[in-house]
C-alpha cells in the first residue's frame, strides 16, 4: 500500500530535493506540495486523505509550527515530521508542544528519510542523533519560555534592525534579500536569530515586539 505524503515548504528547490530523495522508492506517493501552513491547510479541506506530512518550520505566512498544531487539532490522523536546517533547542521543543511526530534536517540522506517515515508511522519518533540528544536534554531540564525577560537585555545586531524594519514593511525574503544585497538563505539565517532573541515564532510577533520595546 502506497504512503501518501505532502510535502510543505517555500522553497521550491528543496522540494524538488524532498521528491528526488522519495522518488527512491515505490512505496511513497507524494500528493501534493505546499508552499506555506496557509496552503496546506487550504489544500486539506478537499485532499486530507493523508499518511504523513514533512513540514518546513520558517515560512511565510504561517510557520511550520502553527500549522502542525492547527493540523493535529483538526487531522490527528495525519503524522507529522518536521524537516528542517535548524536544530535549536526552541524550536525542537515548540514542534514537539504542537504535536510534531518527529523531527529531521534537510540534509538527511533518501535512505534515512525513508526509514523515518516508516518508523514515524509504525508509532515511533523520527530524529536525527543530534535532535534526539537535544530532546533528551530538553526533558532533562525543560525549556521555559521567558516572555517576561527585559528586552533591554536583547542586543540585535545592525543588520537584524535592517532585516527586521524590511519585514515591518511586508516584505518577502526574496524582495528583503535584494534590498539588502544578500542572499535568501542569510535572510533566513538572520530572522531565526531574531525569532530566538525576540522568543516569538512568526513575523507577526517578531514586529510586534520590536515595535513595542523600540527596537525598531
Amino acid at each position: 500500500m502506497k504512503i501518501k505524503i505532502a510535502i510543505v515548504d517555500d522553497n521550491t528547490f528543496l522540494v524538488k530535493a524532498v521528491e528526488e530523495k522519495l522518488s527512491f522508492f515505490e512505496d511513497v506517493n507524494v500528493k501534493f506540495t505546499a508552499m506555506n501552513g496557509l496552503d496546506v491547510l487550504d489544500q486539506l479541506e478537499s485532499n486530507h486523505n493523508l499518511n504523513l506530512i514533512l513540514m518546513d518550520i520558517e515560512m511565510p505566512v504561517m510557520n511550520g509550527i502553527e500549522a502542525t498544531e492547527k493540523i493535529k487539532q483538526k487531522y490527528p490522523h495525519i503524522k507529522i515530521i518536521m524537516l528542517t536546517v535548524f536544530d535549536n533547542d526552541e524550536n525542537i521543543f515548540n514542534a514537539i508542544k504542537a504535536g510534531a511526530d518527529g523531527y529531521l534536517l534537510k540534509e538527511i540522506n533518501a535512505g534515512d528519510l525513508h526509514s523515518g517515515i516508516l518508523e514515524t508511522l509504525n508509532g515511533g519518533a523520527a530524529m536525527n542523533p543530534s535532535i534526539a540528544l537535544k530532546t533528551l536534554k530538553l526533558l532533562r531540564n525543560p525549556f521555559v519560555a521567558q516572555d517576561k525577560k527585559d528586552l533591554q537585555d536583547i542586543k540585535l545586531t545592525e543588520r537584524e534592525i535592517d532585516v527586521l524594519e524590511q519585514l515591518s514593511k511586508g516584505l518577502s525574503y526574496n524582495a528583503i534579500a535584494n534590498n539588502l544585497m544578500l542572499s535568501t538563505g542569510t535572510i533566513r539565517k538572520h530572522i531565526e536569530h531574531i525569532y530566538r532573541k525576540l522568543q516569538v515564532h512568526n513575523k507577526l510577533e517578531a514586529v510586534q515586539k520590536a515595535r513595542r520595546n523600540n527596537l525598531i
